[in-house]
């Protein structure tokens, strides 16, 4: 007859207090996973610090998930986080490691080498991203190379002594009143790690044996170490950056001409746009993760393409050719109806059209593709860069002092009348005189067009929505820009009761924005106020809505005002 063996409650106790403690070790391999990829990030930055500065792995890889993202991707971002939008990049890019290193560590906890080939593999994506970056060095892929190294061999033995401690823990586990003299080995899933029990009483009692406190250890000693080495790497290469100290040393020669601002060109009301934006205040929209910094010494600017002899020119030859200033208003194509992707400045600059006429563009040529040192690209139609009506500029100052970096120290594009990402390149190197036929800039195929003026447009910056008016005499003001046609009116229309003109300050030229109010007496309550523009030639503002893509937002700004009592 057969008989039934069952196992006793004591047997069936020790089983789960055996098993109990696995998922406990995953989070233990997850925390070994995430410390091993920043000890790879802190050598890698390091070592980038000393001898290849372009060998960040974490701005390399930021730069290709910039270039590889979707339109609608680019354009959320933008619109929800603002300039903020690569901090937003690069805490996402922080999220995905943390998850992607914690899953190795798990990998390698449970199926080794998995989590090891993992990693290693990131490091190697990694280089990937770094040698094909445009002006990357020879070095550049040696820090990360070394840190993919550092990290492999730290999660290799981080991973070990957790395994052996699981291992002592479970056999204490299932037999509690198990001595250390207990022969027996316990083993758990995956690649077959025995402990025995002499090896138990030994760790035990023995001083640097392989148990709980050596992976604690090592793991917050190499977590403290990556913290500090990385953090310390990266703040050392902004402080010991000697091209800050040369950009505040920089003299520009006075310009021949000087911008007249004229009486009444600004309007002094609470809450209105300045004439002039301030440095600090002025928008950046750009591709550059990280802020180019280029020496003017070494800085160059080459011209190619469809001309009769190729120029090459120093900063010190572009100044030669004569500065001036100029007052031109930006507009960025991804600024949204009523918002604030624009600002006017004083630039100094050399006439584009002054240095093209060194190399003599061929007939037939119809855009000058301008590229930055970091590989962005845009195309400009050529005759708006060699019209003599149009003061498109290289500059080299802005309101009064060098071209801060994040707007394109040394040398930056201007071309009024134009989307900046078809002409406001930064940091630009070369100039390849071509045609629309044969060339594309960095994001026709991303889906915007490739010739892009900006849109007669117009807004309203007091009062705002999020700040309710008093009731009484309030004056509603704003900007209105048409870059090289000029802003002719401006009105506004209170809770749809008709259209009523605005006052207008005196403009600087067709290529600012010019000021605008009108005097209105506000009652309690809510209400819509709306505002169009016409500019010189004639043309009003068009009321239908359209989305940045492909060429600029349009329609008019309608917004729902609060008054309180």
């Amino acid at each position: 007859m057969a008989t039934t063996t069952t196992a006793s409650p004591s047997q069936n106790d020790a089983t789960r207090r055996a098993r109990a403690p696995r998922k406990r070790f995953w989070v233990f391999a997850a925390i070994a996973g995430v410390v091993s990829a920043a000890a790879l990030l802190a050598v890698a930055e390091v070592i980038a610090l000393v001898i290849a500065r372009d060998g960040s792995p974490v701005l390399a890889v930021g730069s290709f998930v910039v270039d590889i993202v979707p339109r609608w991707a680019k354009e959320f971002a933008i619109a929800t986080f603002g300039e903020n939008d690569k901090l937003f990049l690069l805490a996402s890019i922080g999220l995905a490691v943390v998850v992607a290193a914690a899953v190795a560590g798990v990998l390698q906890y449970l199926r080794p080498p998995i989590g090891a080939v993992v990693l290693a593999l990131a490091g190697a994506l990694s280089v990937a991203a770094i040698v094909t970056r445009t002006g990357a060095t020879a070095l550049a892929s040696v820090p990360t190379i070394v840190g993919t190294l550092v990290g492999v061999v730290l999660l290799h033995l981080m991973v070990r002594r957790l395994r052996r401690w699981h291992a002592a823990a479970s056999a204490v586990a299932a037999d509690p009143a198990t001595t250390p003299a207990t022969d027996a080995a316990t083993t758990f899933p995956g690649p077959a790690v025995a402990v025995s029990a002499s090896a138990v009483s030994t760790a035990a009692v023995r001083p640097g044996a392989v148990d709980r406190r050596a992976f604690i250890v090592m793991t917050v000693v190499a977590a403290a170490a990556s913290a500090v080495v990385g953090t310390g790497s990266r703040v050392l290469a902004a402080a010991t950056s000697s091209l800050r100290g040369i950009r505040d040393a920089l003299k520009i020669p006075a310009p021949a001409s000087t911008v007249t601002v004229p009486a009444g060109a600004e309007l002094d009301i609470p809450g209105l746009s300045s004439l002039f934006t301030s440095n600090a205040d002025f928008y950046r929209v750009d591709t550059a993760l990280t802020v180019p910094e280029i020496d003017p010494a070494t800085w160059s600017l080459t011209i190619g393409g469809m001309v009769d002899k190729e120029v090459t020119l120093s900063f010190q030859d572009l100044l030669d050719l004569g500065v001036d200033e100029y007052a031109i208003t930006l507009t960025c194509v991804s600024n949204e109806v009523g918002g604030y992707l624009l600002g006017n400045a004083r630039w100094v600059g050399v006439p584009i059209r002054t240095v093209l006429a060194l190399a003599a563009p061929a007939s037939g040529a119809d855009m000058l593709l301008s590229k930055s040192i970091d590989g962005f690209t845009a195309s400009t139609p050529l005759s708006a860069v060699t019209d003599d009506g149009i003061d498109a500029i290289f500059a080299v100052a802005m309101n009064g002092e060098p071209l801060p970096f994040e707007h394109g120290f040394p040398v930056r594009m201007i071309v009024p009348g134009l989307y900046g990402y078809v002409s406001a390149t930064k940091w630009v190197t070369e100039l390849k005189v071509t045609t629309f036929a044969a060339d594309q800039a960095y994001w026709t195929p991303r889906g915007y067009a490739a010739e892009a003026p900006i849109k007669l447009s117009s807004r309203i910056d007091t009062p705002r929505i999020d700040k309710p008016a008093t009731a009484g005499a309030v004056k509603v003001a704003g900007v209105a820009w048409a870059q090289t046609v000029g802003i002719d009116k401006v009105e506004v229309n209170f809770d749809d009761q008709g259209w009523q003109p605005a006052t207008l300050a005196t403009a600087i030229n067709d290529d600012t924005w010019v000021q605008w109010f009108v005097d209105w007496q506000a009652t309690p309550g809510s209400h819509y106020i709306a505002v169009r523009a016409t500019d010189k030639a004639g043309k009003l503002q068009t009321d239908e809505r359209a989305p940045i893509a492909p060429d600029g937002s349009s329609g008019w700004q309608r917004m729902l005002i609060t008054v309180k009592q």
